[in-house]
């Protein structure tokens, strides 16, 4: 795009500190664009139109405007709306960057008028990289051991931005002998982890730790905890996660999966914290490590389809009461078998409408306690194959 002197508007999509300004202050100085920088936190329409009017005076003068809206997700919908006709017509190029997914935070016709280019998290060689560079700005080292320099990355946590600040702190400091990571966690504030408890990031760290339970990964598992309580989650959100993990993809495979989580529901709600995570620990381990069947999950799913299809069936007379003569003359419950008198205490009687097909909702997996529910459910079909052949 550069070559060809054309920047098309894009929306840079990735985490704090990966360059997404820099980017579009490099796009505006190659395309010899004139850079305006916004933010949509502390903007409003009537500041848009202000712009607009004047990229356009700008326009008529053969400069062009690259206009970057930094936090553009935080721009409504109606705002958001506002960009369109400046875009189409030419008088802007805009480039938003956002930390949030732009499926979700950007309208649809917004997008189709941009790319999106994803900026991923900055790894340990494009951090060391900007430390050399930082160093040869400045002219010295970073008065740092090599472990205290490992250490001052690994802080930065994939952030540019933040380990240039750690480094202009450690600059700034008097020559002294170089400082080991116990001395450089002394001048330094630990990061805390990049985490929101109501964004993106919330939802890609319960993914992973929900996947990585199902996965039976009990380390990725305990991993993903970690990283969401550090980051400030509530105990009690990841518990209704577990115990959802232990109906969902547990269900009757291991139904102690359920007994244990909820037991770890009361013990935290008896200790608090930090006590009581180590009881959300143990039941995730166990959730972890049980197990795996969705047999039932798929049942219910199942059992509502059906029930949505013929919801307006009614039960077969033979399994309904008769409290009164009415209901008696009409056939309710004539013919029902009281299945504790039946033979082997199994009647095999219908108990579905009579004018549906009986379905098969639940089929257990060969896998923990659900092998013994398998030979159970054969063992009375058989049965009920035998006594409705014989009726």
């Amino acid at each position: 795009m550069v070559g060809a002197g054309r920047i098309a508007s894009m929306i840079l999509w990735g985490p704090p500190g990966t360059g997404k300004t820099t980017i579009a202050r490099l796009l505006a100085h190659a395309s010899k664009l004139d850079f305006v920088q916004i933010s949509a936190i502390f903007s409003g329409v009537a500041d848009l139109k202000k712009l607009f009017e004047a990229a356009r005076a700008k326009r008529r003068g053969g400069q062009g405007t690259l206009l970057f809206v930094d936090e553009i997700h935080r721009f409504n919908r109606s705002q958001q709306d506002a960009f369109l006709p400046v875009m189409e017509d030419g008088t802007i190029v805009l480039i938003g960057a956002t930390t949030e997914n732009p499926s979700f935070e950007l309208n649809a016709a917004l997008l189709s008028r941009c790319q999106v280019m994803v900026l991923k998290r900055l790894d340990e060689t494009a951090l060391d990289a900007i430390l050399d560079r930082a160093e040869a700005l400045i002219g010295k080292p970073l008065p740092l051991s090599a472990d205290a320099r490992e250490a001052l990355i690994a802080m930065a946590d994939g952030d540019g931005r933040y380990l240039l600040n750690l480094a202009e702190e450690l600059f700034a400091l008097p020559d002294a002998a170089p400082l080991d990571p116990a001395g450089l966690a002394d001048v330094v504030q630990k990061r805390a982890p990049v985490y929101d408890k109501d964004r993106e990031e919330h939802y890609n760290l319960i993914s992973a730790l929900h996947k990585s339970v199902r996965g039976s990964d009990p380390d990725a598992a305990l991993y993903w905890f970690a990283r969401m309580l550090a980051g400030g989650e509530q105990p009690l959100y990841l518990l209704r996660r577990i115990i959802r993990m232990a109906v969902e993809d547990i269900g009757l495979a291991d139904p102690q999966a359920l007994v244990i989580a909820t037991a770890a529901k009361d013990t935290y709600d008896f200790l608090g914290s930090p006590e009581g995570e180590l009881a959300i620990a143990e039941a995730l381990v166990y959730c972890a490590t049980a197990p795996k069947s969705n047999a039932l999950y798929k049942g219910f799913g199942a059992a509502r389809s059906a029930a949505k299809a013929t919801g307006s069936l009614m039960p077969p007379k033979h399994i309904l009461n008769a409290p009164t003569k009415l209901m008696k003359a009409e056939g309710y419950g004539t013919g029902y078998t009281y299945d504790h008198d039946a033979e082997d205490g199994f009647s095999g009687q219908n108990y579905f409408p009579d004018e549906m097909a009986r379905p098969v909702l639940y089929t257990p997996k060969e896998l923990g306690f659900e092998r013994e529910i398998a030979k159970r459910l054969d063992y009375w079909a058989k049965l009920r194959a035998k006594r409705n052949a014989g009726s």
